[in-house]
């Protein structure tokens, strides 16, 4: 090939003629290659089946399912159970597949080729997905596809099942251990209350109330306190006057009768005994009223012990009659031994008075101690009943959802959830997808005329004789005078010539 040569149709056709040989030759090689590669290799026929994913029945408004995920995930998944060796080692016996292949191989290998066969796609924008399998014989890729398809069915029914049963377990346990947690807790605010009781931040009030209360019992038993110690002051002096005086008294006075009431909110001028009917009936009021415990309860029952263990304890009143009776009983004298008696009873008032003054005071700091105890048991409250209110809530929260666990176990047990349905079953093929012959075929015919022609164009490429008058004129930039023709020896000249030379030679 000249460089700078532009070549015409013609010329491009006269150097194809020229190596037409050299062009057919590697095309009918390639062609007689393809077709007998195409001819040899086996027959493959290929069954497919399309399963449809259905969603669940119930809406998930009110039942939500336990298995979540894309179904491509899930697919996937399910293909690695049911392309596992021991699943398809199942199939290989069960349909007796690659006989000979399992007489000179080894089973793995067998296995190995059975797994490239399948083929698991999903379609349909995840709604459904198909499988594939591809062997020698048309029946046996049909029930091999139509078992694949069964199989997927009752993984997706076992694997869902389960889940939704070990997700209802797991929440079970959860559930245990939280309420476990949660009754500790609770115990340990049972005790807490326990222990401090009365100085809880819920009984502050009620402390608040006894202490007010106390404060008005201290101001009326200190107000009936001064007036019996005015009236023993009185009574004294009054002795003391008639010990002192010689005259006579006309008339003697009535004895003064104890008539002072031990609590100061009773009505003035009650005596002991009417002071416990009086609080009996108060304390059945109360009961009535208040639960068994209260502050108020207990501090009636304590008074009406008190004024009952000072009934037994007090003499009967001495009277007149029950003192010796002197030879000579003046009127002075009655008198004095009546002023001693009630003198005698003013003391043991003011001395039960102050008793009861103590026992108000010791109750009144009780309250006043759990008063002040109040702030650091609210701090401890606070801190035990945030714990208690986060177990409650985790227990809640815990407990809706081993319910919805409960309901979504129940519904994929009853097969109501979502499920694979084979859309579209498999059949036998009637014709083998493969190999493509007229594929190969053309495939060898392009290969060989590829070859050949670029073995002619490197040929022309490397060839720098002149073949043509244009060609001298090109590259020569000479005239042509005269052309001499191609002469072609025949095939019996060349023969008879190559005759004579071995007859030369020899």
């Amino acid at each position: 090939m000249l460089p700078g040569r532009k070549y015409k149709v013609e010329d491009l056709l006269a150097i194809l003629w020229r190596r037409k040989w050299l062009i057919a030759a590697p095309l009918v090689v390639c062609t007689a290659t393809a077709y007998v590669v195409a001819k040899r290799m086996p027959d493959l026929y290929k069954a497919e089946t399309l399963i449809l994913v259905v969603p669940q029945k119930v809406p998930e408004s009110y039942i939500r399912s336990t298995v979540s995920g894309r179904i491509e995930d899930r697919v996937q998944s399910l293909k690695e159970q049911i392309l596992s060796s021991s699943r398809l080692e199942r199939i290989i016996v069960d349909f007796n597949l690659y006989p000979e292949a399992r007489k000179k191989g080894t089973l793995e290998s067998v296995i190995a080729s059975m797994r490239d066969a399948i083929k698991v796609d999903t379609v349909r924008g995840g709604e459904a997905f198909s499988v594939t399998y591809v062997a020698r014989d048309p029946q046996t890729v049909q029930v091999v596809t139509e078992r694949l398809a069964s199989l997927f069915i009752q993984e997706n029914v076992r694997d869902r099942e389960n889940l939704a049963i070990g997700t209802s377990e797991f929440l079970q346990t959860q559930l245990d251990d939280a309420r476990r947690r949660l009754i500790e807790q609770e115990k340990k605010l049972e005790q807490y209350r326990l222990q401090y009781a009365g100085q809880l931040p819920s009984q502050a009030a009620a402390n608040l109330q006894a202490v007010q209360n106390a404060r008005l019992q201290l101001q009326a038993i200190d107000e009936a306190l001064s007036r019996a110690r005015d009236r023993q002051m009185m009574i004294e002096r009054q002795v003391t006057d008639l010990l002192a005086s010689d005259s006579p008294l006309p008339v003697a006075a009535a004895p003064v009768r104890d008539v002072r009431p031990v609590d100061p909110h009773e009505p003035s001028g009650a005596t002991v005994a009417e002071q416990i009917e009086d609080g009996q009936k108060k304390l059945v009021a109360l009961e009535a009223r208040l639960k068994p415990g209260h502050p108020d309860i207990t501090r009636l029952k304590r008074r009406l012990a008190q004024l009952e263990e000072r009934r037994t304890a007090e003499p009967a009143p001495v009277t007149a009659a029950a003192l010796p009776t002197p030879a000579v009983d003046t009127p002075r004298e009655r008198r004095v031994r009546e002023m001693r008696i009630d003198l005698d009873t003013v003391k043991r008032d003011i001395a039960a008075r102050q008793g009861e003054q103590q026992r108000v005071q010791q109750e009144m700091r009780l309250y006043q101690s759990r008063l002040d105890a109040a702030p650091i048991r609210e701090a401890e409250m606070t801190e035990l009943t945030r714990d208690y209110d986060t177990m409650q809530d985790i227990y809640r929260a815990l407990l809706a959802k081993r319910e919805d666990s409960k309901m979504a176990a129940n519904l994929e047990q009853r097969q109501v959830g979502e499920q694979f349905r084979v859309l579209d079953p498999p059949r036998i093929p009637e014709a083998p997808f493969s190999p493509d012959r007229l594929r190969i075929n053309l495939l060898g015919v392009a290969i060989g005329l590829f070859l050949g022609l670029g073995v002619t164009g490197l040929l022309e490429y490397l060839d720098t004789t002149l073949k043509t008058e244009d060609d001298v004129r090109m590259l020569l930039a000479l005239p042509v005078i005269a052309t001499v023709p191609l002469l072609e020896e025949s095939r019996t000249h060349r023969r008879s010539r190559l005759r004579l030379l071995e007859a030369k030679r020899g």
